[in-house]
């Protein structure tokens, strides 16, 4: 419940950060993609899964905060699509699974992988 809780708060967040950002002929993008990267950098499933708060409550909104700031960067550089995929992925298939599967996890790491390349 949590979680879908967050989707719906971390969804209000790219509007929010569309809106604020303007046309900034796409510099914004690229602060948002290692802003996204940051917090997904900060963010770890073991948190989240420990159902502690407030460390449970931190991950999740790092996770959505990740989510949110690459969708964000990705709605103006196509550039960041496969970082926005990657998250999007993640918190799909954890909504599906209910848990950290293998395949979240992989799309976690499939986003990492390309946060190191940001």
């Amino acid at each position: 419940m949590a979680l879908a809780i967050g989707l719906v708060i971390g969804g209000g967040g790219v509007g929010a950060v569309w809106a604020l950002n303007g046309d900034d002929g796409g510099a914004g993008s690229a602060v948002d993609a290692r802003a996204a990267c940051g917090a997904l950098d900060r963010f770890h499933e073991s948190d989240y899964e420990a159902g502690e708060r407030p460390t449970s409550e931190i991950a999740l909104n790092r996770w959505s905060a990740a989510f949110a700031l690459s969708e964000s960067a990705a709605a103006r550089d196509a550039a960041y699509k496969p970082l926005a995929d990657a998250l999007r992925s993640s918190k799909g298939r954890y909504v599906a699974d209910a848990e950290f599967s293998a395949k979240v996890k992989e799309d976690l790491a499939q986003a990492r992988r390309i946060c190191s390349h940001i």
